[in-house]
């Protein structure tokens, strides 16, 4: 699929190709797991070729940050599906032309979503490629901002439930669930820092490739700006990564504890048992020349040993507060 996008009146606005051909004003063609007719066009029209999706996926940096044709490549990996089950990196590569910005992807990052919704509504700036690149990076990082923001909330959340143990909530919460929470977390936290360490790349890259270029003043500054909050987020996101390491050890040492108090009450249990058992087993063999057989008040003197045998060492336990 190929969604096309011209600057008109103070905005963008989606538009179609017609007859195979693009429009003269447009500005950005987002290209979402494009078909090979699609690709050819793009490239006889825009003059830059539009890599595949393992060429996509390298991990070298010359081989996602590079010139070819007049066109700047950048690929950097953004992360979707945050909100689903399986929270993954999708690669994504940015084409600044002079013509128009191409971005080619085979998933649907929110930031995309968000970005064109309001960009279409009211966006006099977004006039030029560059300014729609700049506009992306910045929805892209601001989205990667709320996703370590949620994250921290819910990791605080899975701490208080952790430590506060006597609350009815903690109670009800198995380890099982919280093991799995806690995974979930440092799965998109580390993700998240991945995402954001080729977007650094990106935009070093980038602001070396503009440098010297003289309507490139604004951009620069916004990639200054994007380069901060890039690296102040890093450093968040590695910070949450420690505090996840954190309430992972809490969460295990409580489940040692919880597993401690266990095997302690069967231990207990089986030391107030074991004096009735050696009560009832000597009065259980029956011999001959026992005077307790023939005893009216035998049996109840037999109970009533077996059961003081059993509350002396509760007592005990108790008062040693070993229980």
């Amino acid at each position: 699929m190929m969604i096309v996008y011209a600057a008109r009146e103070g905005s963008l606005e989606r538009v179609e190709a017609k007859d195979g051909r693009l429009p003269h004003d447009l500005v950005w063609i987002d290209m979402v797991a494009p078909t090979p007719d699609e690709e050819r066009m793009v490239e006889a029209q825009i003059g830059a070729s539009v890599p595949t999706r393992d060429e996509m996926v390298e991990i070298e940096p010359s081989s996602r940050l590079y010139v070819e044709g007049g066109g700047r490549y950048m690929t950097a990996s953004l992360l979707c599906q945050v909100d689903g089950p399986m929270p993954r990196l999708s690669a994504v590569t940015f084409i600044l032309t002079k013509r128009a910005l191409v971005t080619v992807r085979y998933e649907d990052p929110t930031a995309f979503a968000v970005f064109a919704a309001r960009a279409c509504k009211n966006a006099p700036s977004m006039r030029t490629p560059d300014a729609v690149l700049m506009g992306l990076f910045d929805a892209v990082v601001d989205r990667l901002a709320d996703i370590l923001e949620h994250v921290g909330a819910d990791v605080e959340e899975l701490s208080q439930i952790i430590f506060q143990r006597a609350g009815s909530q903690a109670y009800r919460k198995p380890y099982q669930e919280l093991l799995k929470a806690i995974g979930r977390k440092g799965d998109v936290t580390s993700k998240a820092r991945e995402s954001l360490v080729t977007l650094q790349r990106a935009f070093l890259y980038l602001a070396a490739e503009i440098d010297g270029v003289k309507p490139a003043k604004e951009v620069k500054a916004q990639l200054r700006a994007m380069q901060r909050d890039a690296a102040s987020l890093t450093e968040h996101a590695s910070f949450l990564n420690d505090k996840i390491t954190f309430v992972l050890d809490a969460m295990l040492g409580m489940v040692g504890l919880a597993q401690n108090d266990i095997v302690k009450l069967f231990s207990v249990m089986a030391v107030v048992f074991l004096p009735p058992t050696l009560v009832a087993s000597i009065y259980g063999m029956n011999f001959e020349h026992m005077p307790e057989l023939k005893w009216t008040f035998g049996y109840p003197y037999a109970l009533g040993l077996m059961i003081l045998s059993a509350v002396v060492p509760y007592l005990i336990f108790k008062w040693r507060r070993w229980l």
